[in-house]
């Protein structure tokens, strides 16, 4: 795959494609239903760090919310469905992460974004079990592979499909490019949707919205086959 598979949403394929009949659940700090970069929330719910679930899913400090306007603002009409793991900062526990990749596949996901990852190997186990549930459900992990040229988890494992920022990649576009061994893993900008007003260097950015960015145009891919007219 040399120089890699370039996937944009300006693509003469992908530009009449919304997302519609993709659900994808964001892992993180749940999701502000009716924020005007996101709009409809098809439901959600939280898993605390001791394990204990309940239907608190309400952001409380913003990221998922930006996490999912950067996938709505790419697939504008996919299902977004909220898994809360953090509680009042980017912190959790790797048993409350994995659940939450498991809840996920249940609630019938067909992407799982997992803005956030841990750099610690003692989890690898745990979160491979995880994402082997996922993908016997049919559904995706994206998650980031590396920052700085350390691996992070889940991103890293197999079977995820591990995003590698790149701040000259066009906010519009991913590319998908083969690395050691053959395995996938796709490239984008840490940008999110721009705010009016607002300079992109003062928003926020980062691999977060590199994971998003790849969710968003997999969800927007994923609707033509989903939406496709029967034979």
């Amino acid at each position: 795959m040399s120089g890699g598979v370039r996937l944009s949403v300006e693509d003469p394929a992908l530009a009449s494609l919304t997302g519609r009949g993709v659900r994808v659940a964001v892992v993180d700090s749940g999701i502000a239903a009716g924020h005007s970069h996101v709009g409809v929330v098809a439901g959600g719910i939280r898993i605390g760090r001791d394990g204990v679930e309940d239907d608190d899913w309400a952001d409380r400090i913003g990221h998922g919310t930006a996490v999912a306007a950067a996938i709505r603002d790419k697939a504008p009409d996919a299902e977004l469905f909220a898994v809360r793991v953090f509680e009042k900062e980017l912190a959790t526990t790797a048993e409350a992460l994995a659940l939450g990749i498991r809840h996920a596949a249940d609630l019938g996901a067909r992407l799982i974004n997992l803005s956030l990852g841990t750099m610690n190997p003692a989890h690898a186990d745990l979160l491979a079990k995880a994402v082997h549930y996922a993908a016997e459900h049919d559904a995706l992990v994206v998650s980031a592979m590396e920052l700085e040229g350390t691996p992070w988890l889940p991103g890293s494992l197999d079977g995820v499909m591990g995003v590698v920022l790149d701040w000259h990649c066009p906010r519009q576009e991913i590319r998908l490019e083969q690395g050691a061994g053959g395995r996938i893993h796709a490239v984008a900008s840490g940008y999110p949707r721009p705010i009016p007003g607002v300079d992109p260097e003062k928003n926020l950015k980062g691999i977060s919205f590199a994971v998003a960015n790849v969710t968003g145009v997999l969800a927007r891919a994923l609707g033509a086959h989903i939406c496709a007219p029967p034979d």
